[in-house]
């Protein structure tokens, strides 16, 4: 069931289970590769894990499926690792051009 499975790791994170919920994060990816919020907290899990790149490639296709509460985006802690890294830079740049876009 995709909805407990969001519920669960939603619940890891919280807890501080950043492991445990990153392979369920990664789990919802292969089940709903195309849902924006699935690919969104996979970016936040992998940021939580140090896993910068996949963070970062995570949160490209989140917004490239549809994902525009960039507000939440940027005050979201569980990217805060990922906004210390040089990729990020980018990604906002991309976002700034998207929202301007957007109007």
């Amino acid at each position: 069931n995709i909805d407990a499975l969001q519920i669960l790791g939603d619940d890891y994170t919280t807890r501080g289970r950043y492991e445990d919920g990153l392979q369920i994060d990664r789990r919802l990816a292969r089940l709903c590769p195309d849902d924006p919020l699935v690919q969104y907290n996979l970016a936040c899990s992998f940021s939580l894990t140090a896993e910068y790149r996949k963070a970062a490639n995570a949160l490209r296709k989140a917004i490239q499926y549809g994902y525009r509460d960039f507000d939440h985006l940027r005050r979201d802690t569980d990217l805060d690792p990922l906004r210390q890294q040089p990729a990020y830079t980018a990604i906002e740049a991309e976002i700034k051009k998207l929202e301007a876009e957007l109007g």
